[in-house]
């Protein structure tokens, strides 16, 4: 199973320093706190770590599934045929029911959820208060889903080997294809999406140029980025978690995992003026 999710960042009204309103000048302060990563590990555990890297069990009892947030901080886990909602207290209810192999999840700017429902080749989207609908079908082993800042959905779509684009029209056309997955995919500030392939992580512009972005690794899964442009990897084979900067320096994040599989990062807290 695999899944891909996607980090929702929220700004305050004008989003520009220095911006003028009503004939004044505001000056946005841009240090917001920092973004705690939730891991899904198949010991079935979800981990949180905080910034520098202490570990805590958010969510016990979880042995498979996607993570992603929406805005309001509940995490959303596939589990079996359901998606489950976590409060950022750790209370859990069962969020929608009879699905087909729920793989990844993503949420768009409308605070929509979207499934790639594996099972049926559906993608399906869901209101805020459950309500189903289907926004594609007719995919071939749909995987990971992400947004771009224009709300069109990528889904990486396992079974052609094909990266599809949807407008959130939902008017599909191929992004890249011809292509290997193991996971993904997710997108960073400027547009430029990454999977991973094995034991390395590709990256492609928005124009669909692709290159290698990192290498070396061992059986890749999740990605997630934070506000800050760093990219994490769930490191399957060597159970860690690894940060790439912007860059594509890497560290080692944290080590001692059973199994790390799934991603999200914890939604930005709105900055203070």
């Amino acid at each position: 199973m695999k899944t891909k999710c996607k980090s929702i960042i929220r700004t305050a009204c004008p989003p520009f320093v220095g911006a003028v309103c009503t004939g004044s000048v505001l000056l946005i302060a841009s240090s917001a706190q920092a973004q705690n990563l939730f891991v899904l590990d198949f010991s079935g555990n979800v981990y949180e770590y905080t910034p520098g890297g202490t570990r805590s069990t958010f969510a016990p009892g979880i042995f498979a599934g996607a993570l992603a947030f929406n805005s309001a901080g509940d995490l959303f886990v596939t589990e079996g045929s359901s998606i489950a909602e976590i409060t950022p207290g750790g209370v859990e209810s069962t969020f929608a029911s009879g699905l087909d192999n729920p793989y990844a999840l993503a949420f768009n700017g409308a605070g929509d959820l979207l499934e790639s429902d594996q099972g049926s080749g559906n993608i399906y989207e869901f209101t805020p208060g459950g309500v189903r609908s289907t926004f594609a079908s007719g995919l071939n082993t749909p995987y990971g889903l992400a947004f771009n800042s224009a709300g069109d959905l990528f889904e990486v779509d396992d079974g052609s080997g094909s990266i599809n684009e949807f407008t959130p029209g939902g008017v599909r056309s191929t992004f890249a294809s011809k292509l290997s997955f193991d996971f993904g995919p997710a997108i960073n500030n400027a547009g430029d999406l990454f999977v991973t392939e094995g034991s390395y992580i590709a990256e492609f512009t928005p124009g669909g140029v692709k290159s290698t972005f990192a290498s070396g690794l061992n059986e890749t899964h999740g990605l997630a980025f934070n506000s800050a442009g760093d990219l994490f990897e769930a490191d399957q084979g060597s159970g860690n978690i690894y940060e790439f900067t912007p860059g594509g320096v890497k560290s080692t994040f944290a080590s001692g995992l059973s199994d790390p599989y799934s991603l999200a990062i914890d939604p930005v807290p709105e900055p203070s003026v």
